[in-house]
Formats: structure tokens, C-alpha cells, sequence
């Protein structure tokens, strides 16, 4: 196995509290509040509110400049929903299409909210940008009509759209519109990534993962896991870099990738396992080499996400489990775990003031101080009123953690008092 000499950035969260995304301000599922309980005591933190009618599904929230943003299944169709931050009031709802009612339920894209815009994407692949003052559409696209956009399997569209600058990413999944770019205020095209044969493992079309930014080996990219793996694309021209096809399975690629430097950290379920690559410049391309390779008995993520602090990855590994593990990214050794604790099936995980907040699918929420040291939890509360799996990512801003539990959401009061 490969050892590298880096010095391995924290990771460290913008200095806004606003959490305006999928997985955050700079969606590596890390918070930038400070002063939060270390601690939980017996029955959990303080429950400052909760609302009902947000509907069906698994979307998590964005919460920015006073206000949060999620999507959900109603009887007559999926909706976009602000509500008061404050009090968790209904502002506004907007359709995006119509409901999907599998046997999981409901949305899974999280909207991304810029100024005063914000971008989601339904189930059916329609992908809106709305005021976020009135929800009022501004411009709408098909991913599967107006770019031939598919998925890998049959969970249909679930990624976060990506705002970066002027520009809107987003990943039809087509052999020649793999990923899109779009003008943000207008909705009109500015480039097509074209991407070649990844590879055997893996299906064509899109994963269930989002895009991020990567300035690996020097060149500005997006860094997207895909239904036949990992792929980067410059962002000016979204002209193909590079690809990674070991890590792909054929059922679902869920998990967004870890950027940090020259380096990229992608992970998959159903017995696949986990991969550090390295980026180089290769003439006036990039090249993706392979740092090491885990075996899915070691490390696989299955959907519920992987949190990069101080130089190790802390994530719930195993399929459909969510079992505590810390890894140093650098060599992929363990650092402790897999742990065995109350929780049961997937974790989704997030992190905020030193500590990772685990969500578990059967609806346990555990506290565990993000050392390396060992396994530390700092507490633990069930969610109410869980009635589905309990899948939508914890979301921790301005002192208060969300839980999005299907139509239900759960603001605690998590500051130090």
C-alpha cells in the first residue's frame, strides 16, 4: 500500500453558518458552527419546533439568510417548500412534476440556494430555478428531453445541483451530455461534457451522487461519481479528463466524492469498496492514478455520505449499515472501528464544532466527538415519529440541527446555552 508524505488541509468549513446546499457551504457535509453542545443529555437536545406538510421523501433542507428549503411529495405532485427558519412557517411551494411513489417514497434532490435563486431537481429529471423570495419559476429543463438524460437504475434523478459562478452543473447522464452546464440567471447551455468508455463495472447514465469542485493537478474541474464510476471535467470547457471505473457497481453510485488538494476519495455500496486517487497532469490533460484500493469488507459507504477532518475520513461503512469507522485518508488505515453501536441500518453523517452527528435509518440520531483517538459517543435521542427509513442527511446551522423525517421536520436547539 502507498504511502504519501502530504499535509492534509482540515477541511475547514466556510465562515458562514448558512448551510445553502446539499452536504453544506462546501459540500463536505461540514458545518461552520461553533459553540454547539459537546454533550447530550437523556432524550436528546432541546426540540425548539417542528412542522408538518413537507411532504413525502428524502430530501434534506438548505438553510440560508433566514429562511429553509426542502423538497417533498404531496398527493398532487413533488414541490419545492420555504419555510421561516424561526418558527418552521410555511412561506411558499412551488410544483416542480409529479409524485413518485415507489416503495422508498417521495424527492431526494436537496435545493441549492444562491442569492435570490435557488435550483432542485425532480424525481422525473426536471430541473427548475425559482425565486427564492416567492418561489415563482424563473426557467425550467428537462435533464431526460432536452439533454437525453438517464439514470443508472431505477431510483430515477436524486442529484443537488451545483452553482458555480455564473454556472449551473448538473449531470444528465448521457454518453454526450454526461454532465451540463448551464447559464445560472438564464438557463441557457454553455457546454456538454462528452465522456468516453469508463469501463465494464457500473451501468451508463447518471449516479445518484452530486458534483464538486476539484482544482486537482492544477486545473479546475468537477468531479462527479457516475454510473460506470468516477469522472472529471474541466469546468471552463467541461472538455473529459479523466475516469475511474473500478469503484462503480451496477445497482447504485450514491456517495459524493471527497476532494482535498491533488486528491480524490470516492466510495460505493453493494460489496464494492473505496478508492484514493491522485491527479497529475498528463501533456495538457489530468490523469487519475490509484493511491489504494479498500475492499467493500473494509470500507463501503452505501448512501449515507463520508466526512474528511484533520486528515481522516469518518463515515458509517457497510451495506445498507452505518458502523462507525475512522480511516487515515493518506494510507487508508483504520484508525478505530468498525464500531458496533445501537444504531441500525444506513447512517448519513455530518459534522459540525468537532463532532460527527450520525442519523441512523432506523431513525437513532448519536453524537461522537470526531477524534482519531477512538470511538467516543457524546450521546444519542430517537427521532419521532419515524414511520419509513430514516435517510435524509442531519443538517446543523445557527445552532439548531434538522432532521427531515419524511412530511415531518425537527428543528433542535444544539448551541451551549
Amino acid at each position: 500500500m502507498a504511502v504519501l508524505c502530504l499535509a492534509w488541509a482540515a477541511g475547514a468549513p466556510s465562515a458562514s453558518m448558512d448551510w445553502p446546499q446539499w452536504r453544506g457551504p462546501q459540500r463536505n457535509g461540514m458545518s461552520a458552527d461553533t459553540g454547539l453542545l459537546d454533550s447530550w443529555p437523556e432524550g436528546g437536545p432541546p426540540l425548539a419546533w417542528r412542522v408538518s406538510g413537507v411532504g413525502a421523501g428524502y430530501s434534506s433542507v438548505a438553510v440560508t439568510a433566514g429562511r429553509i428549503f426542502t423538497m417533498g411529495d404531496l398527493e398532487d405532485g413533488q414541490y419545492v417548500f420555504a419555510l421561516d427558519q424561526a418558527n418552521g412557517r410555511q412561506a411558499w411551494k412551488t410544483r416542480v412534476g409529479d409524485t413518485w411513489e415507489d416503495q422508498y417514497l417521495g424527492s431526494r434532490s436537496t435545493p441549492t440556494v444562491d442569492g435570490d435563486r435557488l435550483y432542485a431537481i425532480g424525481t422525473e429529471g426536471d430541473l427548475v430555478c425559482l425565486q427564492t423570495a416567492t418561489g415563482r419559476q424563473v426557467w425550467r429543463k428537462s435533464l431526460p428531453r432536452d439533454f437525453g438524460g438517464r439514470m443508472m437504475s431505477i431510483w430515477k434523478f436524486a442529484e443537488s445541483p451545483l452553482v458555480d459562478g455564473e454556472k449551473l452543473i448538473v449531470t444528465p447522464g448521457a454518453r454526450n451530455a454526461a454532465l451540463v452546464a448551464l447559464n445560472k440567471r438564464t438557463g441557457e447551455e454553455i457546454w456538454r461534457a462528452s465522456i468516453p468508455d469508463m469501463g465494464p463495472r457500473g451501468k451508463d447514465g447518471a449516479g445518484y451522487s452530486s458534483a464538486v469542485v476539484s482544482l486537482g493537478a492544477g486545473v479546475k474541474q468537477y468531479v462527479q461519481l457516475m454510473g460506470r464510476g468516477v469522472v472529471g471535467v474541466e469546468a471552463e470547457t467541461g472538455r473529459y479528463l479523466w475516469s475511474y471505473n473500478r469503484v462503480a457497481n451496477e445497482v447504485a453510485n450514491i456517495a459524493t466524492p471527497i476532494v482535498q488538494g491533488d486528491f480524490v476519495f470516492a466510495s460505493t455500496g453493494y460489496r464494492t469498496g473505496a478508492v484514493l486517487l491522485k491527479l497529475s497532469r498528463r501533456g495538457d490533460g489530468v490523469k487519475a492514478e490509484e493511491v489504494y484500493f479498500l475492499q467493500g469488507n473494509n470500507f463501503q459507504n452505501h448512501h449515507g455520505g463520508i466526512i474528511l477532518s484533520d486528515g481522516f475520513l469518518y463515515t458509517g461503512t457497510g451495506h445498507n449499515r452505518g458502523f462507525p469507522l475512522c480511516i487515515k485518508m493518506q494510507d487508508g488505515q483504520a484508525a478505530w472501528g468498525p464500531v458496533r453501536n445501537a444504531g441500525r441500518g444506513s447512517a448519513a453523517v455530518s459534522y459540525a464544532d468537532g463532532h460527527l452527528y450520525f442519523r441512523y435509518q432506523n431513525g437513532l440520531m448519536v453524537l461522537v466527538e470526531a477524534t482519531a483517538e477512538e470511538y467516543r459517543e457524546k450521546g444519542s435521542f430517537m427521532i419521532p415519529d419515524v414511520n419509513q427509513y430514516s435517510w435524509s442527511h442531519p443538517v446543523i446551522s445557527d445552532g439548531r440541527l434538522y432532521l427531515r423525517e419524511q412530511n415531518n421536520l425537527f428543528a433542535y436547539d444544539v448551541s451551549r446555552q
